[in-house]
């Protein structure tokens, strides 16, 4: 009797474990189909929104196709009763097809209106393209006119070296001069090279303290002698 006993209470317990396991995955299983129900409700009341913008911008467009019907809702599931087959009355078929037949066709448009529906995108576009033209010649012109405006690195170094009182090395002049002008993108190794071509011109002092080298502006009496030259090269 205590062997029975013991048998029957762990059939029981493992019963009750496989019924508890089933329910739980029964929950989750209707969870997840219903999350995924009302993600398709989701879409499907989106593309019904479009579907109306749609017909709304092709009545306006003046399209003439036939109407797409949209699909059948969730709630009309109801199926329609059958319909009764009525007997027709003979010839009645000839008739309406003879009528179709007589009828004019309305819409078939003249064939005199297609070159002009063609040619007006084509004019349309030659006065794109003409437009497009005149736009961008302006800009371009006005582009090289703020160019022509700006002063030129020469300018810009000699004016700086002019400002100083004290001597001005090639990086202090470029920091100096890309803090005041970041657009331009000025880099030391151009602005080491115009000094020197200053100084070959006279018209900056070089001087070296250790290895560290140093430009000043020039005075009136050292630029005197050359003025005439410096101003024909500046000028080629």
């Amino acid at each position: 009797m205590s062997q029975s006993t013991t048998a029957a209470a762990g059939l029981s317990s493992q019963y009750a474990a496989q019924v508890t396991s089933d329910l739980e995955r029964n929950v989750k299983e209707q969870e997840r189909i219903s999350t995924d129900i009302a993600a398709l409700q989701q879409e499907l009341a989106s593309l019904q929104t479009d579907h109306s913008v749609l017909v709304n911008v092709q009545q306006a467009l003046g399209i003439t196709s036939a109407p797409v019907q949209p699909a059948v809702t969730p709630e009309a599931t109801t199926v329609p009763a059958p319909r009764e087959k009525t007997s027709a009355e003979p010839g009645t078929g000839k008739r309406a097809r003879a009528k179709k037949t007589d009828a004019p066709d309305t819409d078939k448009k003249p064939a005199a209106q297609k070159p002009a529906a063609k040619s007006a995108p084509k004019a349309a576009a030659k006065s794109a393209a003409k437009a497009a033209t005149k736009t961008g010649s302006k800009t371009a012109g006005k582009v090289e006119t703020a160019k022509a405006a700006l002063p030129t690195l020469v300018e810009l170094i000699r004016r700086h070296l002019t400002e100083q009182s004290e001597p001005r090395s090639a990086a202090e002049v470029t920091t100096a001069l890309d803090q005041a002008h970041p657009e331009r993108g000025i880099k030391t190794t151009v602005v080491r090279t115009t000094l020197e071509n200053l100084v070959a011109r006279t018209q900056a002092h070089r001087t070296k303290q250790g290895s560290s080298v140093y430009y000043t502006a020039p005075t009136e009496q050292d630029t005197a002698p050359k003025a005439d030259e410096a101003q024909a090269e500046e000028s080629k």
